[in-house]
């Protein structure tokens, strides 16, 4: 469905993406994990072109195109299939969650203001937020934050969600408000790639987890597998330091 072959991405000197393979199939939850730095959010940013990569072949559904000469209308058309989810929720400040989930609708979208309104009160009631829909972003919590971001992002009708550490931003007790609704859209079939910290969130809901350090990957496979019984030694060192660090939280 959406993949990347031989990926690369540099800023500057500094190589960040080094010849990645990637793919998630329709239907399929993808988790990747690993420490700041190995290149996970740039990965998913070039996905969606909120980045563009050095060089690679680009796929989705039918299409696969040279990252090097894809034109920016086959960019737009991509976009418009996809969603993506960020850290910090990325709000408008002066607009109510309403009509923060009904701008990228009536905007880039060109749907009309009453269908706009319907299908962006059906999605804040689907991620638990109707009752707040004339609240603007600093009346909200993080975690009512992230869900106005989900609801935005699901309204689009995406036919995958990437979603980018979205509840690193988040005190613990609001972390599982928004874990909440992901596993919700996991049940429902929703195609997603998260890049995460949440361990037990990748074991339970992920199909696949992807371990990348230095901006390859290191290990991928089934979640059970790499989060139990790692093959490369990498993998285990990285675990072994984020269960440390929950056992000392």
């Amino acid at each position: 469905m959406l993949g990347v072959k031989n990926i690369h991405k540099s800023f500057g000197s500094n190589q960040v993406l080094k010849g990645i393979d990637f793919q998630v199939d329709e239907g399929e939850v993808v988790a990747i994990i690993g420490s700041s730095g190995s290149g996970k959010t740039t990965l998913l940013r070039c996905m969606a072109f909120l980045e563009q990569a050095d060089d690679g072949i680009f796929t989705f559904d039918d299409l696969s195109k040279d990252i090097r000469t894809i034109s920016k209308k086959e960019i737009k058309e991509i976009r418009m299939k996809m969603a993506f989810v960020f850290q910090s929720f990325n709000l408008f400040r002066n607009m109510t969650a309403l009509q923060n989930v009904m701008e990228g609708l009536t905007v880039a979208r060109k749907v009309s203001k009453e269908e706009a309104k319907k299908r962006s009160l059906e999605m804040l009631e689907k991620v638990g937020m109707l009752d707040r829909a004339d609240y603007y972003p600093d009346q909200l919590s993080g975690g009512q934050q992230q869900r106005v971001a989900i609801a935005r992002a699901l309204a689009t009708s995406p036919e995958v969600i990437l979603f980018d550490e979205p509840t690193s931003a988040l005190d613990p007790e609001l972390t599982g408000e928004v874990l909440e609704v992901m596993i919700k859209l996991a049940k429902e079939g929703t195609t997603m790639v998260v890049v995460t910290h949440e361990m037990e969130f990748a074991r339970n809901v992920a199909n696949r987890v992807i371990f990348m350090e230095n901006g390859i990957v290191i290990e991928e496979g089934p979640a059970e597998q790499i989060l139990s019984d790692p093959k490369q030694e990498a993998t285990r060192r990285f675990l072994k330091r984020i269960l440390r660090k929950e056992e000392q939280d």
